[in-house]
């Protein structure tokens, strides 16, 4: 079979566009004109009818000129949704930011605060730029959480003042103080507007039936403001309303007036807090676009510096035009995604809308009064002090960083706030660390020291007394519970480890992972560390091994010459790579610490290959079948429910529970040589992928399937060098299947499949991702498959491994516009990072 992809000369009179890109690199993006989704124009109405009046609400809130909101929120959604590195976030002016613009409006006045927004924007454009973005996650939840939670009481504290019929104080403090006198002259009109504007707010999303079900797709906020709007106009209150003056007299940013450290501080706080909301509220998208099957391939997941960095500019424009600070707003950016948007062109089109709105609907805006939008805003505050947040931390016993962070923000700001919060949250975590209970007793004649916590040089002191209360000559356990262990507390442990055993007695070292025994004579095998780990002993070639790879000590002199010390020889058999049930992470599933096993334990006549393999059963049987059986005994009793239908090649590096960091009873895997899926019905077809895939979908009702490729590939390097003609081996007769992948690398109509940042490597590279894309076409061809992504019941996902790497890497579809074809949409497998990080939610 012949594995050339065909080459063309050159014809001076074809009017085809050459390729000007080297063999086996992708080709360039093909143009595109600009489409509109009709689920991306409903959902910018939905989007634009919360923000509008919440825009205005939060400019109140803090001051500035009400035409500032609606600067903030065209600006967000112009420039941020079209630079930002999250589509479906929308980004505006945020309640988060509320506390930090009063202040700052207060202090310096309103030209001075737009300066530092433009500063804050240029300090966000730097960090994006450093690309450090994701280093604001390593923020505690609890300080994120008590930050918000800080804010949502200050704001609320202010605007109740306004509900009341009065006028905020400058601080919380002030507001409490000041709150009896505004009870006793409260207004009776701007209460009543008030109370119907909450009214209208917490009703409406609990009108039932379907009835309610179509009404509330109106935003509650909207019908709130309107409502209270529309019976303050017809009972003719005279109530205080919004004032938009002429856009000719809008006040723009002026050069920063005031001291140089008090300008600092400020540009750091609002970088601080718009860069924090805005980064965490991405996070927050891409767990709720998780929930809507497709979503995330046809989208991709957030781009956290490419965020950062669009939020930075948007802050340089709204503070240039005298807008507020600009953040990712979560409310607005789950309307978005729960309305059904599918791109970033929602987002642009919620921007246009307010843009529309701030010049032809000034006269209808300023018939809304003041305490309503006070009303609308106080409930914003309130719903920042969420109960879910203090449930969490309290459940993670962090509650007193949250407590502290919350009380830090109300009475001193948010910058002290947070760093009262990050203070407590370090004392808490050197308190953690440095707390460490040791136990000792005695069982049968055999002394057991427990070690709870982690190991530093604290509790040497208290380590050491325990260890001396064992006698000279007996048998002494040390449990070493506990992920860390400093350098003194392991001088300590070993001079007690070689002391003892000199004196006769005997010390085995174990923890939740190993078990290591050293005797105090004739002890030929390896060294044991304070770790629970196992050296290699003087007669050996081997090192300690990582969890999954079975162990053959070998002697030195025994090693092939091409041996390197510390590697192994040779690789590891099929079956013992494809321990599915096994933990990655629990060394007590590995042979490797049983490796003193005598062949007396394995039978006799039994070869090496034989003798390999009953070791790793009897060390399954001895670690691993305790831990396990209590959840596989569940499994047996109520049948397996795997999630997903993981179909990958039977190369013996691919370890499926490793790279997917799954157990027993999640995954249904089918693997094969070179991950194919035989078209259905093909003549001479293979039946048990078909039948596979059948069973997992119509009788497992998994959720998805994913076809993983991987790098150095057997199968795709034997389709490209293999010729036609010759025998007709099994293998050649299977592989047959991917000739359907080397007709699509070969086609020039078609963008080649590619990996997010390089090009491949070579041609296997090249036809092991294009063969991913291509299997998972043979997949939509199987009919039970058609029909559960037809119904929405299944999602088909691409996977690429590179092992040299330990890379994953997965498929992100570009999306086809209105009338594309799918086949001519860009293929990008993009990286797997460490960054799913638990949602948190921000108001």
């Amino acid at each position: 079979m012949s594995a050339c992809v065909r080459t063309h000369a050159t014809d001076p009179h074809s009017t085809r566009t050459e390729r000007t890109h080297r063999p086996h690199s992708p080709p360039p993006a093909p143009s595109r004109r600009f489409r509109i989704a009709g689920a991306d124009v409903s959902a910018s109405i939905a989007v634009f009818l919360i923000a509008l009046p919440l825009s205005l609400g939060i400019a109140l809130a803090t001051g500035a000129p009400l035409q500032a909101g609606l600067v903030a929120a065209a600006v967000g959604g112009l420039v941020v949704g079209r630079l930002g590195g999250c589509p479906l976030q929308v980004s505006g002016p945020a309640a988060g930011l509320t506390v930090v613009t009063a202040d700052l409006i207060q202090r310096y006045g309103w030209r001075t605060t737009c300066a530092i927004t433009v500063l804050a924007g240029l300090a966000q454009l730097g960090l994006g730029c450093l690309r450090v973005a994701r280093t604001a996650l390593a923020v505690s939840p609890a300080i994120v959480h008590g930050m918000l939670a800080g804010i949502g009481v200050t704001i609320a504290v202010a605007q109740l003042h306004i509900v009341l019929g009065g006028t905020p104080q400058s601080s919380v403090l002030a507001n409490l103080r000041a709150l009896p006198a505004q009870l006793a002259r409260l207004q009776p009109a701007a209460v009543s507007v008030s109370v119907l504007t909450l009214a209208l707010l917490l009703l409406w999303p609990r009108i039932p039936g379907r009835v309610g079900h179509l009404l509330r797709k109106i935003p509650a906020a909207l019908i709130a403001v309107a409502g209270a709007t529309t019976a303050a106009s017809l009972i003719g209150l005279s109530l205080p309303k919004v004032d938009l003056p002429s856009w000719s007299s809008h006040a723009l940013a002026g050069l920063p007036e005031g001291p140089v450290l008090g300008i600092t501080a400020a540009v750091l706080t609002t970088t601080l807090v718009c860069s924090v909301q805005s980064l965490l509220g991405a996070v927050a998208v891409d767990k709720m676009m998780a929930t809507r099957p497709g979503l995330t391939a046809r989208v991709g997941r957030s781009r956290l510096d490419r965020e950062l960095l669009g939020q930075g500019a948007a802050n340089i424009v709204s503070g240039a035009l005298g807008g507020l600070p600009v953040a990712g707003v979560a409310v607005r950016s789950a309307a978005n995604v729960n309305a059904g948007a599918v791109s970033r062109n929602s987002t642009l089109l919620h921007g246009v809308l307010v843009v529309i709105a701030a010049l032809l609907m000034v006269p209808i805006l300023e018939l809304i009064p003041l305490a309503s939008l006070a009303a609308l805003v106080m409930a914003v505050g309130i719903q920042m002090v969420s109960l879910h947040h203090i449930r969490t931390v309290t459940r993670h016993r962090e509650v007193l960083v949250y407590a502290v962070t919350t009380f830090g923000v109300v009475v001193f700001g948010v910058l002290e706030g947070v760093t009262l919060g990050i203070a407590v949250a370090v004392a808490v975590a050197m308190q953690r660390l440095a707390r460490t209970r040791i136990t000792h007793e005695e069982k049968e004649g055999v002394h057991h020291i427990q070690v709870r916590g982690q190991l530093t040089f604290l509790a040497v002191p208290r380590l050491s007394r325990a260890l001396h209360l064992v006698p000279q000559g007996a048998h002494a356990v040390v449990e070493l519970d506990g992920s860390f262990m400093d350098h003194a507390a392991y001088e300590s442990l070993h001079d007690w480890q070689s002391t003892h055993t000199a004196q006769g007695g005997t010390a085995e070292l174990t923890g939740r992972r190993t078990s290591t025994r050293v005797a105090g004579a004739g002890h030929t095998g390896g060294e044991a560390t304070p770790t629970g780990e196992r050296t290699a002993s003087p007669g050996c070639r081997c090192r300690p091994w990582t969890p999954w790879r079975n162990h053959q000590c070998e002697p030195l002199e025994t090693a092939p010459p091409s041996g390197h010390p510390g590697e192994p020889s040779g690789s590891a058999s099929l079956g013992n790579s494809q321990s599915d049930s096994s933990d990655p992470g629990d060394t007590s599933t590995s042979p490797a610490h049983s490796t003193n096993t005598s062949t007396s334990d394995v039978g006799s006549g039994v070869g090496s290959g034989g003798r390999q393999l009953a070791q790793g059963i009897s060390a399954f049987q001895r670690n691993t079948a305790p831990l396990v059986r209590g959840e596989l005994a569940r499994l047996a009793r109520e049948g397996q429910r795997p999630s997903q239908l993981f179909l990958t090649c039977a190369d013996s590096r691919l370890v499926t529970s490793m790279i997917t960091s799954s157990g027993p009873g999640d995954l249904f895997v089918v693997r094969n040589v070179g991950n194919l899926v035989p078209l259905p019905g093909e003549e001479g077809g293979d039946d048990s992928v078909a039948a596979a895939i059948e069973y997992a979908v119509d009788v497992l009702k998994v959720r998805s399937i994913t076809v993983c490729g991987h790098s150095g590939c057997g199968a795709m390097q034997a389709l490209l060098t293999s010729e036609p003609g010759g025998a007709r081996t099994p293998l050649k007769r299977w592989l047959r299947h991917g000739l359907p992948s080397l007709e699509r690398m070969a086609d020039d109509n078609r963008p080649w499949a590619r990996l997010a940042g390089r090009a491949p490597a070579d041609a296997v590279e090249q036809l092991s991702l294009t063969n991913v894309v291509q299997q998972l076409e043979h997949l939509r061809a199987h009919e039970s498959v058609t029909r559960a992504l037809r119904d929405g019941a299944l999602e088909l996902h691409g996977m690429y491994f590179h092992v040299g790497e330990a890379q994953a890497y997965l498929l992100t579809e570009g999306s086809p516009e209105n009338g594309e074809n799918r086949e001519n949409r860009d293929e990008v497998f993009d990286h797997v990072s460490a960054a799913d990080l638990p949602t948190r939610d921000l108001a």
